[in-house]
């Protein structure tokens, strides 16, 4: 424990601490769905609507369960609240540990922390407005004569939602290179040495997560190798500033 931790405070005051900002947290949550509700299917509109610009004029998706009209949208909207209400669960957290970090860890761990979660949401935009579109145009384009492309709504929202997911997680790496480089697991000479190997497997990355076309493959795989230069050179300078630690 640090010297900023508040003293006194035992095993079960933290877990009361714990159970009053996770409540918090869920009802910040519950709080965001429920201003969402009303939206909801317009979320789910705005959500199919790369897709249905690919389509055929007259192109819908389809309701196979009988139940799905309802849950759909119900399941957009949640994921929708859980992103808009990140930022306040996160604070919950940060101050919850926060105490219990020295102050150099403080200065690290918070400017991460937000990084992380600009780089998530940005990785999220550029799937919606550029990642899917360039991969329905592709998907749309190779559809057989006499075949109609008609997804079903909870089939479309699972690929949209995991294609967003991937994209985030995706552009977390120059959070993942800093955070190596400062715990001491690699070196800036090492990553810089396994370049080629890093650029490979990104490149494979990437061909796993978008269709078979050298487009989708390409604008997903260039912001990932340029986050990681990004992370990289980042990196160089943090170190460099670190203070040598005694002897």
């Amino acid at each position: 424990m640090s010297d900023d931790a508040e003293p006194g405070m035992g095993l079960m005051g933290h877990l009361l601490e714990l159970r009053l900002r996770t409540m918090r947290a869920l009802l910040a949550l519950g709080l965001v769905f429920t201003a969402l509700l009303p939206f909801a299917n317009d979320l789910y509109a705005r959500l199919a609507a790369p897709l249905l610009a690919h389509l055929p004029e007259g192109g819908q998706l389809v309701a196979v369960d009988v139940a799905s009209p309802f849950f759909a949208p119900m399941k957009l909207t949640l994921f929708v609240a859980l992103l808009v209400a990140v930022p306040y669960v996160l604070y919950q957290a940060w101050a919850f540990v926060a105490p219990g970090l020295y102050r150099n860890e403080k200065r690290l761990a918070l400017p991460l922390l937000i990084a992380a979660v600009l780089l998530f949401y940005t990785g999220i935009a550029f799937a919606f407005f550029v990642l899917l579109p360039a991969m329905f145009a592709f998907l749309t384009a190779t559809v057989p004569e006499g075949v109609a492309m008609m997804p079903d709504i909870n089939a479309y929202l699972s690929f949209v939602l995991v294609m967003g997911l991937a994209s985030g997680l995706a552009f977390e790496m120059p959070i993942a290179v800093l955070v190596a480089l400062m715990l001491g697991w690699v070196t800036p000479a090492q990553l810089s040495e396994w370049r080629g190997y890093v650029v490979v497997a990104i490149a494979i990355l990437a061909a796993l997560l978008t269709p078979p076309d050298g487009l989708s493959m390409i604008l997903l795989m260039v912001p990932m190798w340029l986050l990681y230069e990004a992370g990289l050179l980042v990196g160089r300078l943090l170190v460099r500033a670190k203070p040598a630690e005694p002897a």
